[in-house]
């Protein structure tokens, strides 16, 4: 379906009933992840008939779903996850939101959904962030959580691509990921499940590649480790992501290698930055498909000397072990110094605390 060009704007309806800033200031000092919502969401629906519509910021609050709904029984759905970040001089800027933009849009490719037009998605996102600019947190590594999505919420049991469909943004406010300092995380192989075959929804950013990774990362949490990783689905022997993050090896040679993307991968934002964040720091970097043998070895003979993983919540974090039937790779205790400076890198340029030379961020407020 193609995107629509036509400029959009999201009016703004006040709550009526905002939270208290007393309340507020609370939920800021103690944000946790995904657990405080702000007073409005922006919102917009589309028909075949009048495309997109009905675009406003309206108050948070419920949805009113038919129980038909197509959301609910095909699971016709996609969603982004993205930050908005306030700076020293109380400015609020967005990292990269153009590239958020353009993945939904393939990611409704994908599950037959209408794209959403660059414009209008930014339109949302700045919209609900000036309306809420009271719930940008401020200090360490505090930003405002941004999740864009779209549901199919055409009545109708049939099975095709629904006729109506609604486009929301609402923010959380996030705390700092890691509350006691950077910690490296154990990940538990997952040789029974994998999270996507080749022609599958692997690339999109979708909710049923998510609910897919939850029995995996039980059987993490049961085995005592923090995450998964899956392997690919034919050979079961290449490496391909964590169940919400991407992954990088640093090599001996100062060459770091994450897998390629081969359709089975979310091409995740955090790690195309990377991707060149780490050549402006010098290193040479490869994409390539990696075996898990290749990990395990690459550690045992000192050819390996850090592994990462990226996403938007946690940004970079250390691996620290890996952990399988077969035994545990254990890779160490703190952050390599690789992984601490490109941590160090990426967080500088989305706090605007150093020079953003790609031209990744933009000011919303």
């Amino acid at each position: 379906m193609s995107a629509e060009t036509t400029a959009v704007k999201f009016p703004l309806t006040a709550s009526a009933a905002p939270v208290a800033a007393e309340r507020r200031a609370q939920v800021l000092a103690a944000p946790g992840f995904g657990k405080h919502f702000t007073d409005h969401m922006a919102t917009a629906t589309w028909t075949p008939e009048d495309g997109w519509h009905d675009t406003a910021v309206v108050p948070y609050g419920p949805l009113s779903l038919d129980p038909a709904a197509a959301v609910l029984h095909y699971a016709q759905e996609v969603f982004e996850g993205m930050k908005a970040y306030r700076r020293e001089d109380g400015s609020v800027w967005a990292f990269r939101p153009a590239a958020n933009a353009a993945r939904m849009a393939r990611s409704a490719r994908r599950l037959a959904l209408p794209e959403v037009p660059e414009q209008m998605f930014l339109e949302a996102v700045t919209s609900l962030v000036r309306a809420d600019v009271e719930w940008v947190p401020s200090g360490g590594e505090s930003s405002l959580y941004l999740r864009p999505f779209m549901v199919a919420t055409e009545a109708f049991l049939g099975v095709r691509s629904a006729r109506e469909v609604k486009f929301l943004v609402i923010a959380s406010p996030a705390g700092s990921y890691f509350t006691g300092g950077v910690k490296p995380v154990s990940i538990w192989l997952s040789q029974e499940y994998t999270r996507a075959a080749l022609g599958g929804t692997g690339s999109a950013k979708c909710g049923g590649n998510y609910a897919a990774s939850l029995a995996a990362q039980e059987e993490a949490a049961a085995h005592g480790c923090d995450q998964v990783c899956f392997l690919d689905a034919v050979e079961h022997r290449w490496v391909e992501e964590l169940g919400g993050m991407n992954l990088f090896f640093v090599h001996d040679d100062g060459t770091i290698v994450t897998p390629e993307l081969t359709g089975t991968i979310l091409e995740g934002i955090t790690r195309a930055s990377i991707l060149e964040l780490a050549k402006d720091l010098g290193h040479e970097v490869v994409e390539r498909r990696v075996g898990v043998d290749e990990w395990r070895e690459g550690v045992a003979s000192g050819r390996i000397t850090e592994v990462f993983a990226c996403g938007t919540a946690a940004v970079v974090t250390p691996v620290g072990r890996l952990v399988s039937p077969e035994g545990e790779v254990v890779h160490g205790d703190v952050a390599g110094p690789v992984t601490t400076a490109v941590r160090r890198t990426l967080l500088d340029v989305q706090y605007g605390r150093a020079a953003d030379p790609h031209g990744w961020t933009t000011r919303l407020v």
